[in-house]
């Protein structure tokens, strides 16, 4: 399954649910906050922006938002929020596509960074933040921690949600660090509908070494957006990551 074949038209125009999920005002303004905190006066720019989530009350907050995003569905969803003038998008792969200008944030949120599915492309993602940032600027991830604790012997599989209408099952491979989440969607009828995206998952010292390669340093992490203590218990983390301010003679 490649990212476009993914997010496809019925993709886009199923994306957004509007004070649910994760659009729930619980789950976004702790996020939109901590990100202009982070901005300041600067710029932002967001890998794989969508249909703007994030980037569209983030700009409202007087951030000058840029993003990047493969899906063109995806980004014609963003246009009936937002036009070209207020959020700029190049069209492009999140490890590769060069948006014009320096930014002091760069931010990836909601598990965004596993859609590279080989560690060789998310370490090129850490590079090309990099390359978009001002000294001293930062990059941004929040991610879930794998879950393999919650994996018995044996059992490549693990039901990660159950409510009315809805289960969402996460299988895996473990040799190749991959994940396909499946959600299946269903109503009173006998059928159901699925829809299934690959992940490469991501332990958070692997993570941190990506960034060193990068020429990063961890600068805080915590369990969520509002600052919470990361623990061994934590299900995901919220990353900064900082360049040097400037750059050190060797």
């Amino acid at each position: 399954m490649r990212q476009e074949e993914i997010w496809d038209v019925d993709a886009a125009q199923r994306y957004d649910t509007p004070g649910s999920g994760m659009f729930a005002p619980e789950v976004l303004e702790p996020a939109v906050d901590r990100l202009a905190e982070l901005a300041g006066d600067g710029r932002a720019l967001e890998f794989a922006i969508g249909t703007g989530r994030v980037a569209v009350p983030l700009a409202e907050r007087g951030v000058h938002v840029t993003g990047i995003e493969l899906s063109r569905p995806m980004i014609d969803q963003l246009r009936t929020k937002a036009d070209e003038t207020s959020i700029p998008v190049v069209v492009g792969d999140m490890a590769t596509a060069i948006a014009p200008g320096s930014y002091s944030l760069v931010y990836l949120v909601y598990n965004t960074i596993s859609n590279l599915l080989t560690q060789a492309e998310q370490v090129d993602c850490f590079r090309n933040a990099a390359r978009h940032l001002t000294p001293g600027g930062r990059f941004v991830i929040e991610l879930e921690v794998p879950e393999l604790r919650r994996l018995p012997p044996g059992q490549d599989a693990t039901v990660f949600r159950v409510q009315p209408g809805y289960i969402g099952l996460d299988t895996y491979d473990v040799v190749r660090q991959h994940l396909v989440s499946h959600h299946f969607t269903f109503g009173e009828s006998r059928q159901a509908r699925l829809v299934r995206s690959p992940h490469r998952y991501i332990w958070p010292a692997e993570l941190d070494l990506m960034a060193q390669l990068a020429g990063f340093e961890l600068e805080t992490r915590h369990a969520d957006w509002t600052g919470t203590e990361f623990t061994a218990e934590s299900r995901s983390h919220v990353s900064v990551y900082r360049l040097p301010a400037e750059v050190l003679p060797v």
